[in-house]
Order: C-alpha cells, then structure tokens, then sequence
C-alpha cells in the first residue's frame, strides 16, 4: 500500500504513478470502458494520462487516485477529484473509470461517495460536480447515488454532458 490518500471497507485510494501505467492500460485500451471517451489510450497516451494527474497533484493539491482492493491489492480503477471548466469556472469535478470485468460491485460508487466526503470534510470545498457523457447511464447513476442532482447539459469534450452537483 503506496501512500494511501482514502480508505473505505472495500477500497485504497493512493496517488498515481508512472508505474501504474500497465495497470490503466486495462481500461484505457478497452473500447467499451472507453467509448464515452474520446478514444481508447496507448501506452504512450497513459503515461501522459499519469503526468498530466501528478500535475494536478502539484497543482491542486487532487486529481485522480488508482483504487485497489483493500485486502487484496487488485488494481480495480481510478477515481478522484479533478479541476475542470464549466462554463469559464474551475470546477471540483468527482471522476471515476474502473475496470470493465468488475462493473457492478459498487466499486465507483463507494469510490465516489469517499471522494465526495474528502472534497467536504478535508479540503473544505462547498461544491463539487461530476460530468457524465448524457447517454452513461452507469455513470449518472453513480452521481445521483452519491447525492448529486443534475442541473444542466452542456458541450465538453465535443459531446453533451450533465452537470451533475452537489453541495454542503
């Protein structure tokens, strides 16, 4: 276990590093984890996906986390927190991809909801948003199980999004 950021019953969630570029290579080379994404990553892509999220770190202090199982160490996916624009704003945006074969656990949502409470109690933000591609459903569930409410659609990414919010 790597510096822990977040625990839960289930999960880990630690700070991403070039050495976990093979693992994210899972989802990122899978066409069906990644068909609300522009388009699937090469091994070149991820390790710049690793370097924009250790710039985050630096950054803002957040970004995305690699989740593993807790007894384990299975690497189960990705989820955190993320600056992203909305309208002109830099918005907390709550992020999360996992690995197809283990969709339907309740991995996302239990990485979620521990992203949404360490947005709140620890780095005392009043706001945090998610941005789910308008046709994943998978993925708005997520948002609406963690408490969040959609409050408009919009353009990102050269697709339509919603803006799913919650705040304290």
């Amino acid at each position: 276990m790597d510096n822990p950021v977040i625990i839960t019953e289930r999960l880990i969630l630690r700070k991403m590093t070039p050495d976990d570029t093979g693992k994210l290579m899972e989802i990122f080379s899978d066409t069906v984890a990644m068909r609300y994404y522009p388009s699937t990553k090469n091994e070149s892509e991820t390790m710049e996906w690793v370097k924009w999220t250790q710039k985050n770190y630096d950054e803002y202090g957040v970004g995305l986390w690699i989740v593993e199982d807790k007894v384990t160490g299975e690497f189960l996916g990705q989820c955190g927190i993320v600056p992203q624009e909305v309208d002109g704003v830099i918005e907390m945006e709550i992020g999360y991809l996992f690995v197809r074969r283990l969709w339907g656990n309740g991995y996302a949502t239990e990485a979620a909801l521990a992203c949404k409470n360490f947005g709140f109690e620890r780095l005392k933000l009043n706001k945090m948003v998610s941005l789910p591609d308008v046709n994943n459903i998978p993925s708005t569930k997520v948002a609406e199980r963690i408490g969040m409410q959609v409050i408009k659609t919009i353009n990102k990414w050269g697709k339509e999004v919603y803006v799913y919010s919650v705040s304290i």
